[in-house]
């Protein structure tokens, strides 16, 4: 399959097409949520960011945090998480930070499918108190380009609102092209839109949920978020055609992402991303390295990550999977093990592990 992307070549790593993708850059309706322009471009932010230390890639810690509801004290779960894991007020001070929720599927009836707006308001407000210079909300969201019906059946609009927090629509942002740092697919260079180069740290907030192509759905593959589908398409149809495996690797590898925190209150399992039933975990799952957290969230919901393509294919490679290489803080993962359900079929019955894995265990 050839590159569908815009034709252009880039002078640099991170420089910006002569040739952009039509965007018009427009406000979003009655909550006046200003759409990214691509303001503080200057400079080299965007080029550190994507030159995100290579170190730690096989050993990282992660933290599970007990949270039996969204109606606690979220703010202090994720404070002190964070703390444990060495990060304060030093690493966000004078930053900008760019949360990327799960919204792909707006339903007000259904809110185990996206991002749980308690959770996006505590971060935001972890980092508003540690004094970064801005905190906003971004997200392309796969199934629906309507932003504010996003934000409405989400129920994440009003608390933005609220809060004095500015979304930013990816899906419609302006672009630059950036060189693929994995090469996993056949796409020369990845379109990100550039929210990105205006953020000095990037945090995935993704939902804990199985998925009926992927496996599961956790802080790598809610990447898939950040390529607007100006570019890609709707449900970003360019990447799924790539393989969702090797997508998710190629934009993990080009993005890195600085910070991950999975909401694992209430997830998802079965058919999901969309169409699976609520699951309790009552979890939080954070890292800095990507991989390491998902590997541990996927042994959380009973899934051996080993089994997961782009999770093995990470290995080594974008942070560890293994589960010595994987510094446990927090509460004991072996404890709160439950196993999710997955889709009755041959293939994800091979997903479900014990645990610890087998690989795990001969190691």
């Amino acid at each position: 399959m050839a590159d569908h992307s815009p034709r252009t070549t880039p002078e640099s790593s991170l420089a910006v097409s002569d040739a952009m993708p039509p965007t018009g850059g427009r406000q979003i309706g009655r909550r006046e949520f200003l759409v990214s322009t691509g303001l503080g471009l200057a400079g080299g932010a965007g080029y550190t960011l994507l030159r995100h230390s290579e170190e730690g890639f096989l050993r990282a810690d992660v933290l599970i945090a007990k949270a039996d509801s969204y109606d606690i004290d979220l703010v202090r779960v994720v404070r002190d998480g964070l703390t444990e894991l060495g990060l304060g007020r030093a690493w966000v001070k004078g930053k900008s930070v760019l949360l990327k929720p799960n919204l792909v599927e707006p339903s007000r009836e259904a809110t185990s499918i996206n991002t749980h707006p308690a959770l996006v308001r505590a971060v935001a407000d972890v980092f508003r108190g540690w004094d970064a210079r801005e905190v906003f909300v971004a997200e392309g969201q796969g199934h629906c380009r309507d932003s504010d019906y996003v934000l409405d059946q989400s129920l994440l609009g009003p608390i933005l609102e609220e809060d004095g927090i500015e979304y930013v629509d990816l899906n419609h942002d302006e672009v630059f092209a950036a060189p693929n740092r994995m090469g996993r697919t056949r796409l020369g260079h990845l379109w990100l839109p550039r929210a990105l180069r205006r953020a000095d740290v990037i945090v995935s907030l993704p939902k804990m949920k199985t998925h009926h192509w992927a496996g599961v759905t956790l802080s790598m593959k809610n990447l898939f978020g950040v390529l607007p589908g100006i570019c890609y398409g709707w449900p970003k149809n360019v990447l799924h055609l790539e393989g969702i495996p090797a997508s998710i690797l190629d934009i993990n590898a080009t993005v890195r992402p600085h910070l991950a925190i999975v909401d694992g209150i209430i997830g998802m399992e079965g058919d999901g991303p969309i169409m699976g039933t609520p699951r309790h975990a009552g979890v939080l799952v954070m890292g800095t390295n990507l991989p390491a957290v998902d590997a541990t969230t996927a042994r959380l919901m009973g899934i051996d990550p080993w089994r997961i393509p782009y999770l093995a294919g990470a290995s080594g490679r974008l942070g560890p999977v293994a589960e010595r290489h994987v510094a446990q803080r927090g509460e004991p993962l072996g404890g709160l093990v439950q196993p999710f359900a997955m889709v009755d079929s041959p293939t994800y019955r091979d997903l479900r592990g014990s645990y610890p894995s087998s690989r795990d265990r001969r190691a």
